[in-house]
């Protein structure tokens, strides 16, 4: 008798990557397993997890905004109408375990799963959780994080360390460079700093980044910008008189193995998935937390790295005038890059997806 999972969250990147990454790593090894994604409708899984080749349903979840506004009046609304849709889900797919990824979708699914009896795992990326998972810890059987002393929010015995899975093509990248140099333009005998503000792209950075071309083009350094869709042709128009300085922006970077393969310093938001892959590729990196984040636990990310000498923290309200300065800094330093990288790659963990597919498979019974 073959396995039915349900994996549900997503919303980002962040999420999204991870729980692809979940069940490729299932299906390798359980190849006649039936999974099933349930997301937010409207929301980047709609797209990207058909294209990784599952099938996903979406909920008509939101989140709640921060401030006062109408779209909140829909919340209770939209959370009924989730639950509802949930149930029926669990009802007529009939699966024997949940995996929980975070974001919106993530929350009505576990728990309409969890009244009925169905195992759960939830997968928890960031160092600080997000309010769901904290709701939902006392329902599931098991929890698996990427970070040290979670005991603080979860309970103990249900904690499993994995870190967060990642992209497989990122390993061995060593071996990428000249190659990822060739595919983006770049020369071989210049620096080059990589600048990823998320999936969807991070405006400080991208305006820190703006306002710093000319100093980067002064001193010989090349840029490979990955910008987000909505800010793509206002860093194209920028960095027009610079191509010739090896000033490259995408508004999204399809082949990251190369990416970070040419990198010699790396400039990120601090998302948990961000920061699992930085730990594996072993790169010098400067992180520039999202304060629009639940909890500010981007900061609490990255400080996790911080706090080892792993990684340098440059706070948003301040990159505009000091993110180029301290990647400049960086990128001539290099015995601190050898210890940032040293350091880093003791906080790796490597088939982490492979370790919760496991965990997921004996939850359902199967071994």
């Amino acid at each position: 008798m073959k396995l039915k999972i349900i994996i549900s969250g997503g919303g980002t990147g962040g999420h999204i990557f991870p729980a692809i990454a979940i069940a490729n790593a299932i299906m390798e090894k359980y190849p006649q397993t039936e999974i099933l994604f349930v997301g937010a409708e409207g929301k980047m899984e709609m797209e990207k997890v058909p294209a990784a080749g599952y099938k996903i349903i979406g909920l008509p979840i939101m989140g709640l905004q921060r401030r006062l506004t109408l779209e909140n009046l829909k919340f209770p609304f939209k959370l009924l109408a989730s639950m509802l849709k949930a149930n029926k889900i669990i009802k007529e797919f009939k699966p024997d375990v949940v995996v929980g990824v975070g974001g919106y979708a993530s929350g009505p699914l576990l728990k309409a799963a969890t009244k009925k009896g169905v195992p759960a795992l939830i997968q928890e990326q960031n160092s600080y959780p997000g309010i769901t998972n904290k709701l939902l810890a006392s329902k599931v059987q098991k929890i698996c994080v990427a970070y040290q002393e979670m005991e603080r929010f979860f309970p103990k015995e249900k904690i499993i360390i994995t870190g967060n899975p990642v992209r497989q093509d990122i390993k061995n990248i060593a071996e990428k460079r000249v190659s990822g140099l060739e595919h983006f333009g770049l020369q071989a005998d210049k620096k080059t700093v990589l600048i990823i503000g998320g999936s969807l792209g991070a405006r400080t950075i991208n305006e820190s980044i703006e306002l710093g071309l000319e100093i980067f083009a002064k001193n010989n350094v090349q840029i490979l910008w990955q910008t987000g869709s909505w800010f793509a042709d206002r860093a194209a128009k920028a960095t027009a008189k610079f191509n010739e300085n090896g000033i490259k922006t995408l508004p999204f970077i399809t082949k990251m193995d190369y990416a970070y393969a040419v990198a010699d310093v790396v400039i990120s938001r601090a998302g948990a998935s961000s920061i699992s892959e930085l730990c594996l590729v072993a790169k010098p990196a400067i992180f520039v937390p999202s304060p629009n984040v639940a909890e500010d636990h981007q900061t609490k990310n990255a400080m996790a790295l911080v706090n080892k000498n792993a990684a340098i923290l440059v706070k948003d309200i301040d990159a505009n005038q000091n993110l180029v300065q301290e990647t400049l800094l960086l990128i001539k330093d290099v015995a601190k890059q050898v210890l940032l990288k040293e350091n880093i790659t003791k906080m790796a963990f490597n088939n982490s997806a492979s370790i919760i597919a496991d965990e997921v498979v004996k939850l359902g019974g199967r071994n």
